[in-house]
């Protein structure tokens, strides 16, 4: 996986982001550099920014000042002097581009496993009816669902669910894959499963920006570990130096020290 941000240009790179809702300042001059293929884990505790992070990267949120660039394009603004919002078909193929997979599965509750795939393959990548199939078969089957594409949600188990909301994701192949909080929503026993796609994914070379609290997870499958706090950017670095129990970074001492009991 691709670590040197220095030499390597980023995919993702959000400058100086800030966020407020109303009078709460949720985001302070957040920066952060992605290369591609890098797993990049966001840890943290409630209120920190993690999720409204990863929405204005999606621009599911608009920020504030700053800068995000996906891929050298500026994300949900136009280019150029004054901060004007792009119109809806613009930001609709940008988030395309960064697909992404909520704690609640989102899936539409009328449609198969195949059907909620296929969606966004028809009517934002314009494949045929027969392409956009074959393509969410083809990722049913990578995430261990190829016998579920004809049943619908409600039908499925919640970690086959969020498997399918991941497919969903991937099939765009969208350059950065977004993963907000994935298993917080899940039974203890299904959390292994979803955890092993997205770690198949990762072993693909697939670019991820994710939010958890799978410490254990986070530290085997991780590039990079990013600790927010009071909104902004508290330590990043290797898991190794982020996760150390020594470390001199007082809130983030403070944050592990109520997983230590899982022996991450």
């Amino acid at each position: 996986m691709a670590t040197n941000t220095q030499e390597i240009p980023a995919l993702l790179d959000v400058r100086d982001v800030s966020k407020a809702f109303g009078t709460v300042q949720v985001l302070r001059s957040v920066s952060l550099k992605v290369s591609r293929g890098e797993v990049v884990t966001v840890i943290g505790p409630s209120g920190s920014g993690k999720t409204t992070l990863l929405r204005c990267v999606n621009f599911l949120e608009s920020y504030d000042s700053g800068s995000i660039r996906i891929d050298g394009k500026e994300v949900g603004f136009r280019e150029g002097g004054s901060r004007q919002r792009r119109g809806e078909r613009d930001l609709a193929a940008m988030r395309a581009e960064t697909g992404m997979v909520f704690q609640s599965f989102n899936l539409f509750p009328h449609l198969t496993a195949a059907g909620n795939i296929m969606l966004g393959l028809t009517k934002v990548r314009g494949k045929s009816t027969a392409e956009a199939r074959s393509i969410a078969e083809h990722w049913l089957g990578r995430v261990g669902l190829g016998h579920k594409a004809d049943s619908l949600p409600a039908e499925l188990s919640g970690g086959q669910q969020q498997r399918v909301g991941i497919a969903r994701a991937v099939a765009m192949e969208p350059k950065i894959l977004l993963l907000d909080e994935i298993t917080s929503a899940l039974d203890p026993e299904l959390v292994g499963e979803v955890l092993e796609v997205v770690r198949g994914l990762a072993q693909d070379g697939m670019t991820m920006v994710m939010v958890t609290h799978e410490m254990a997870f986070a530290r085997d499958a991780s590039s990079r570990i990013v600790f927010m706090a009071d909104g902004g950017v508290s330590a990043i670095g290797p898991p190794r130096d982020i996760l150390a129990a020594e470390t001199d970074n007082e809130r983030l001492r403070s944050f592990l020290a109520r997983f230590r009991a899982s022996h991450f």
